[in-house]
């Protein structure tokens, strides 16, 4: 039971890979809020789960502020804060509008500072932060360039947040996924183009396969834990070896 006693706010925690962490904090001993969009995913995450839900989206930072003032008023303060939510969308470089780039990087990179900015009074010190990248961040992908520069920004974001906390004791570190089974990638698709989006995946990753909800959970809880006292300012790619094969 790692997190027995601990208080747990995971930032998009309602679906996916935020879900699955929410669930796993939980499952050892974590008090845990999240938030998120959709208000029926998170009443029914919370009712059979007894996870505090607040419903708010990233990307209004008057909002998600005051959804973690909530979080920690009912939870007891935050010792650890993972920033999970995040949007994304492909468009070549001449087709990308302002209102498109815009809207990736208010969730993604603004949002996302503002929100841990948000946190750091509300949390105590010997905390942790863990935030979601993406190896996009260091893929040159076409078609992926308002994505992948959020991503970029956020990976440093990161390492200077981290820096400026070590006063604190307050730990920063980042998992990037690579290819991973989640409903993001299945929405509005058909049947075969799931089939063939996962075959096209399992010959792309070295591991050959996709990775799991569950699997990047774990390491979230990993970089989030005592376990990785010593461990600050990583950005750790749970990509099946995309990145480094």
């Amino acid at each position: 039971m790692r997190f027995a006693g601990k208080a747990i706010v995971v930032l998009g925690g309602s679906a996916g890979i935020g879900r699955a962490a929410a669930l796993a904090f939980a499952a050892e001993g974590g008090k845990v809020g999240i938030t998120g969009r959709n208000p029926d995913t998170l009443a029914e995450l919370a009712s059979h789960s007894g996870i505090v839900a607040h419903a708010a989206d990233m990307a209004d930072v008057a909002v998600c502020r005051a959804a973690l003032t909530s979080l920690a008023d009912q939870l007891g303060g935050i010792d650890v804060l993972c920033v999970n939510a995040g949007v994304g969308g492909f468009a070549p470089v001449g087709d990308v509008t302002e209102a498109f780039w815009d809207g990736v990087h208010d969730v993604n990179l603004r949002g996302a500072f503002f929100a841990i900015q948000s946190a750091l009074p509300l949390m105590r010190d010997g905390g942790s932060i863990v935030i979601t990248g993406s190896i996009g961040s260091v893929l040159a992908l076409p078609g992926n360039v308002a994505y992948a520069s959020a991503k970029a920004g956020l990976r440093i974001m990161a390492r200077i947040v981290g820096k400026e906390l070590l006063g604190r004791k307050i730990r920063v570190n980042m998992v990037s996924p690579g290819p991973t089974e989640t409903e993001i990638f299945k929405r509005g698709a058909t049947d075969a183009e799931i089939s063939d989006f996962r075959a096209m995946m399992e010959q792309a990753v070295p591991i050959g396969r996709m990775g799991t909800a569950e699997e990047l959970a774990q390491a979230m809880l990993f970089l989030a834990s005592d376990e990785a006292s010593f461990i600050n300012g990583v950005d750790l790619c749970v990509d099946g070896g995309c990145v480094n094969l």
